[in-house]
């Protein structure tokens, strides 16, 4: 939602803080790849300290640097569907993998599957429909997309570095609860938008 409704406000700044990389001659591959390392060396370091707060700040810097691809193949003109289908693939890893080591750490697997299971199922909602219509890639403001689950998962870590362990359980819990009314938010748009085109197909 954040991304969608303040997007040609968000771009810029990206764009600006991907310079260093653009003149380094980085790929959006290349940086896309780079953002997954950088959530396994997070994640990895969360496993051996278990400092929620630590992994906060390392997460936000990681999973800032990984935003930075988009920015970067506008800037080089190198956008591709090949290069947005790879960067989706790894986003749905990078989750898997911030949220398996949250389970690890604090015993929380039951919850951590909730979380991981909306999210992607909200974002084979969108998908599937693409199977069936032309569907906008943007004009779907869903609440608890990526950029939100990102925040969330960031700012959940770093208040149960500071209040301690009990945030890690109701943050994955209310993380659980979004994303799944984000994913049947979507199926009701999925649905209303079919609707309509089986509708226009029929006269």
């Amino acid at each position: 939602m954040i991304d969608g409704l303040l997007k040609s406000k968000i771009d810029p700044i990206w764009e600006a803080m991907s310079t260093p990389l653009v003149r380094a001659g980085l790929t959006p591959n290349q940086v896309t790849f780079a953002g997954l390392v950088l959530i396994l060396v997070a994640s990895g370091a969360y496993l051996l300290h278990g400092l929620a707060l630590i992994y906060g700040f390392s997460l936000a810097f990681a999973f800032a640097f990984d935003a930075l691809d988009g920015a970067v193949a506008r800037r080089t003109g190198l956008s591709s569907r090949a290069g947005g289908y790879f960067d989706a693939m790894v986003d749905r890893y990078q989750e898997l993998i911030v949220l398996a080591a949250i389970a690890l750490v604090n015993d929380q697997w039951p919850l951590a599957l909730a979380c991981f299971s909306g999210s992607v199922i909200t974002s084979y909602a969108k998908a599937r429909t693409a199977l069936e219509i032309e569907v906008s890639n943007d004009d779907w403001p869903d609440f608890f997309e990526r950029l939100e689950r990102v925040i969330y998962l960031c700012a959940m870590l770093i208040g149960a570095g500071v209040l301690g362990g009990w945030v890690i359980t109701l943050g994955l819990t209310g993380f659980a609860v979004l994303s799944h009314l984000t994913a049947l938010q979507r199926m009701r748009r999925a649905t209303a938008l079919l609707r309509a085109a089986d509708d226009q197909a029929r006269r």
